[in-house]
């Protein structure tokens, strides 16, 4: 399996409605994953509520990526999100991002520090 990174995740995961999202979660995080953000550790299962959740809001988002490293099984990244929702709001967000992957290529954790440039100061 092809290795993944944050923007191929995403599009499947929280943009792309039509696919399953379990379907589209196997591709691209193992089922031990664990994701920290902002201090908030989640597991997987909570972490795909999450994404259900964002799914049901959110209308389309384009993925800017500034900084991009892969290095053995660790990846790191510097990306920005525009994000329209739903209810005609914007959400921009900056973000800094650390990982680890699996075997497979998929992630089996993720770091991030999110600062929302713009909309509710609790979206992330």
């Amino acid at each position: 399996m092809p290795r993944t990174d944050i923007r191929a995740a995403l599009d499947d995961i929280v943009f792309s409605t039509d696919l399953d999202l379990d379907k589209a979660a196997e591709r691209h995080i193992t089922p031990d994953f664990v994701q920290r953000i902002d201090g908030r550790t989640v597991e997987r299962d909570a972490f795909l509520v999450n994404m259900a959740n964002l799914r049901e809001a959110v209308v389309s988002g384009v993925i800017d990526m500034h900084q991009e490293l892969f290095d053995g099984d660790n990846y790191a990244d510097h990306h920005t999100a525009a994000i329209a929702m739903k209810d005609g709001s914007t959400l921009h967000m900056e973000v800094y991002l650390f990982a680890e992957f699996a075997a497979d290529g998929r992630f089996r954790r993720i770091n991030e520090t999110t600062l929302i440039l713009e909309g509710p100061a609790d979206a992330s």
